[in-house]
């Protein structure tokens, strides 16, 4: 092994496995390259791991970020990306868990039966306001159709 693969395996094992909810319940994987052994050994093998990876990760990230406005399911594409970087890159791996962290936070809050009982009313209420809406528009114009068809 070379002397970058045994320090970044020293930089991982200092890393406490921490839980997505923060209590160490539940260990993470340690942080650092998953490539193959027989790749991380060699440093030019290494080397050439990480670019091919960051450019698949970049590929997928872009094309994530072209379906944002376009139809698609463009921050699921993004995640997959981040997915794909975080295979060999810590920062990556770092974004990936503050994101689970904060998906996991925001869905226990969502759960909260208060937090249920305002969205349903608020829900409620924006169908009410539609309904009313779409009502006086069918009542002033009536129902006309944009295409002619006649029999």
């Amino acid at each position: 092994m070379n002397a970058e693969s045994d320090e970044r395996k020293g930089v991982a094992a200092t890393v406490a496995p921490v839980s997505a909810a923060g209590d160490g319940s539940k260990a993470e994987r340690e942080l650092g390259s998953r490539a193959p052994g027989f790749i991380r050994a060699s440093r030019v093998l290494h080397l050439s791991w990480q670019v091919g990876i960051f450019i698949v990760g970049l590929a997928v990230v872009g094309a994530g970020i072209v379906m944002l406005p376009l139809p698609g399911p463009g921050w699921l594409v993004i995640f997959g990306g981040m997915a794909i970087w975080a295979t060999e890159f810590v920062w990556a791996q770092l974004v990936l868990r503050w994101t689970r962290r904060k998906v996991t936070e925001a869905a226990q809050r969502a759960l909260d039966p208060k937090v249920r009982r305002r969205n349903i009313i608020l829900t409620t209420l924006g169908l009410v306001i539609i309904a009313v809406l779409v009502g006086i528009y069918v009542w002033k114009f009536g129902i006309a159709m944009p295409w002619k068809i006649e029999q």
